[in-house]
C-alpha cells in the first residue's frame, strides 16, 4: 500500500493532505524520514508521524447536527468548541468539509480520509442542500437567477436547485462549495442570509437529529456516500 494511502486510512488526514505531510518531512518508516508519497508500506511496519507511531484503525462516519458557534475543524485553540469535541469516540475524527461558525446543520465527521476527499472534492459534485432565512423577501425572479447562476467575485455559480419555502425563505442544492458561497449569492441578488441551515448532504438527510446531536452510520448508509461520489 502506497504510504499517502496508508496514512489516510489511519485517520491522518486525507490523502492529499497526507502527501503533504509525507513531503515536508513529518513521516518515518522504520526510523527513515521518507519524503515521497508513493512509498510502498506494509500494515505492521513501523509507521510515524511527528513523532507518533500510527496504526490502520476502525473506519467511522458519524453524522452531527452543528449548533451555532461551534468551529468545523479538528482542534479549536480559543474558546469555542470545535465539533469534533461533540462526538464521544476515541477514533481520530475530522471534520469532513466545513460549515461556518454562524451556520448550523449537518456536517460529517470521519477517519476515514479517502471518504472525506470524494465527498468534497470538486470533481465529484456532491449535492448539499442548505434551507436559507433572509432579512428581505425574495421574488421569483431572484430565485431564478439563483437556480441559473449569479456572478461572484470569484466567478459565476454553477445551476442549482431552488425550491420557495416562504416570502423570506428557500432551499438551495448545491453542487459546489465555495467559501461562504450562499451568503454571497444571496447578497448578488440584493439581500441578507439571516439564518443558514445545512438540511442534507447526499442522500443522507439532517431529519429529526437534535442540535448538537449525533449518530454513527450503518454500513447501507456508508456504502450509499460513496455511491453519492461517483457523480463526476
Amino acid at each position: 500500500m502506497r504510504l499517502a494511502k496508508y496514512l489516510a486510512h489511519s485517520g491522518v488526514a486525507s490523502r492529499r493532505k497526507a502527501e503533504v505531510v509525507i513531503s515536508d518531512g513529518r513521516v518515518r518508516v522504520g526510523g527513515q524520514v521518507v519524503t515521497d508519497p508513493a512509498t510502498n508500506v506494509e500494515i505492521g511496519e513501523d509507521i510515524k508521524v511527528d513523532g507518533r507511531s500510527v496504526v490502520p484503525e476502525g473506519h467511522e462516519v458519524w453524522v452531527v447536527n452543528k449548533p451555532i458557534d461551534v468551529i468545523s475543524t479538528a482542534d479549536e485553540p480559543g474558546k469555542r468548541v470545535a465539533v469534533v469535541d461533540l462526538v464521544d469516540s476515541q477514533a481520530r475524527l475530522y471534520p469532513v468539509g466545513r460549515l461556518d461558525a454562524d451556520s448550523t446543520g449537518i456536517i460529517l465527521l470521519s477517519n476515514n480520509g479517502e471518504l472525506a476527499n470524494r465527498m468534497t472534492h470538486p470533481r465529484y459534485g456532491v449535492k448539499k442542500t442548505y434551507r436559507v432565512g433572509l432579512v428581505r423577501r425574495i421574488n421569483d425572479a431572484e430565485l431564478r437567477s439563483l437556480e441559473t447562476g449569479v456572478r461572484l467575485d470569484d466567478g459565476p455559480t454553477a445551476p442549482a436547485e431552488v425550491r420557495r419555502i416562504s416570502e423570506r425563505s428557500f432551499d438551495i442544492s448545491i453542487r459546489e462549495g465555495r467559501n461562504r458561497q450562499i451568503r454571497r449569492m444571496a447578497e448578488a441578488v440584493g439581500n441578507e442570509v439571516v439564518e443558514l441551515k445545512r438540511i442534507s448532504i447526499g442522500h443522507l438527510k439532517l431529519g429529526r437529529l437534535g442540535v448538537g446531536k449525533y449518530r454513527l452510520l450503518d454500513e447501507q448508509e456508508v456504502a450509499r456516500l460513496w455511491k453519492d461520489a461517483e457523480h463526476e
